[in-house]
């Protein structure tokens, strides 16, 4: 099977596509300045950068390329510029994190914008998806890295409550985060983070805690994993490339187990192809290779150009092949890719399915819930979720068990107060007929 790698820059040098195979070079997507992080392939539909505007701007701008048209079709202006940009596996939906902290999700075919929330208190560095797309970790340059369920985040509830929408909140790391991969674990899922304090640390996802902390010679730009799960790739700002073993025997202290090569400017970016266990590197000075991990040695180079490469992905034959099927849903409305993104949240378009609105009577001792989920709902979401299997179920329905003991209660208290209101009245009528 062939596949394609494809690589942008934070200078306007195009997204460049090669043929991992032979090396040559198949299509130059321009115009492209993308930030690191900022390039995502949406599914089987297109490819999507974000795009770096000068420091005085206020806003950014998102674009879409066709799999086989150089030019850009549709633009997007969010709000703010958007600095990290991922895509789920499906290609539904598509997360941006904005320089002020704050993270946007859109929905694909609409264009809509489902969600923003505040992340963190400083530009969002680094955006991933766990494998089944239930949970999205996001990384800051203030150092903080968050999990949030997706089913979480559209719960108002919780909103309601002032709880805090994220899983887990990390901020061991001293400096900012500069990259996050995730495992296949599903909710027993381990996360590695890199920073520029020369760490890397290991996450349990199901304990949300650090399990250890392994420190490097060097500043580490961008991680990739073995798809093995027992070790991941770290790039350096001194050039080489750092072996780090995921599982170790201590929780803390140096776990490197040797480097790959050593390239002749620091590396930016790193991606990994299962088929044919191969290496991507992307290096400062504008150059990709490709490596054999296990005989440390190159296999094949190639060039961006002369400025930085800060994004490589890894694309199959089959979804530059087949992707006029998936544009069927919105070329029925005459466009060959979806609309723009949403600047804005749409007012007024908030259901309020399966929430009841509950105003106790006054002096009642009833507590004061502004609004809960039904019991019966509760019920419903609980089992759809076992049904899932998804790596935020197991979190998820322990507060979904909770609410419903909740909902079970207020249903008790309000079936006490309308029997103790029955009895008054027919003690009232007894006495009036006396």
């Amino acid at each position: 099977m062939e596949i394609y790698v494809i690589a942008s820059s934070s200078i306007d040098g195009g997204i460049g596509c090669w043929d991992l195979k032979s090396g040559i070079e198949q299509l130059r997507f321009k115009p492209c300045a993308s930030p690191a992080h900022g390039l995502t392939a949406v599914g089987e539909k297109f490819l999507a950068a974000s795009q770096l505007r000068n420091a005085s701007a206020s806003s950014g701008s998102i674009f879409y390329w066709s799999w086989n048209k150089p030019q850009v079709e549709v633009k997007s202006f969010p709000v703010e510029s958007i600095k990290a940009l991922a895509a789920n596996n499906e290609g539904t939906y598509i997360v941006g994190g904005g320089t002020s902290g704050d993270i946007y999700l859109w929905e694909v075919a609409t264009g809509k914008l489902l969600k923003k929330w505040h992340g963190h208190y400083r530009s969002v560095t680094c955006l991933v998806f766990s494998g089944d797309d239930s949970l999205l970790v996001s990384g800051s340059q203030d150092g903080s890295i968050r999990v949030w369920s997706l089913i979480r985040l559209f719960d108002d509830f919780q909103r309601q409550q002032g709880n805090t929408l994220y899983e887990h909140n990390f901020n061991e790391h001293t400096m900012a985060v500069t990259d996050i991969v995730i495992d296949y674990g599903g909710c027993n899922a381990m996360i590695v983070s890199a920073s520029e304090d020369r760490t890397c640390k290991v996450w349990s996802l199901s304990k949300g805690k650090l399990l250890r902390n392994i420190v490097f010679p060097s500043a580490i730009n961008s991680l990739a994993l073995d798809p093995g799960g027992s070790v991941f790739y770290a790039g350096g700002r001194d050039s080489k490339i750092y072996i780090g073993a995921i599982n170790a025997t201590s929780e803390y202290g140096t776990q490197v187990l040797g480097s790959v090569s050593e390239q002749s400017k620091a590396v930016t970016c790193l991606a990994y192809c299962a088929d044919g266990n191969l290496l991507i590197s992307g290096s400062e000075d504008g150059g990709l290779c490709v490596w054999d991990p296990k005989l440390r040695r190159p296999v094949l180079t190639f060039r961006h150009g002369k400025s930085p490469v800060n994004n490589i992905q890894v694309v199959r034959k089959t979804i530059v092949a087949n992707s006029n099927k998936s544009h069927s849903s919105w070329k029925r409305h005459g466009s060959a890719l979806p609309p723009p993104l949403d600047k804005y949240e749409r007012s007024g378009e908030d259901a309020m399915d399966g929430i009841v609105i509950v105003d106790p009577p006054p002096l009642s001792d009833v507590p004061a819930y502004s609004s809960f989920l039904s019991a019966d709902l509760i019920d419903e979401q609980v089992k759809e979720l076992q049904q899932q299997g998804s790596a935020a179920t197991e979190i998820e329905m322990e507060r979904l068990k909770l609410e419903y003991k909740k909902s079970l209660q207020m249903n008790d208290q309000w079936q006490k107060n309308y029997e103790d209101l029955l009895q008054v009245v027919m003690e009232e009528q007894n006495g009036g007929t006396n």
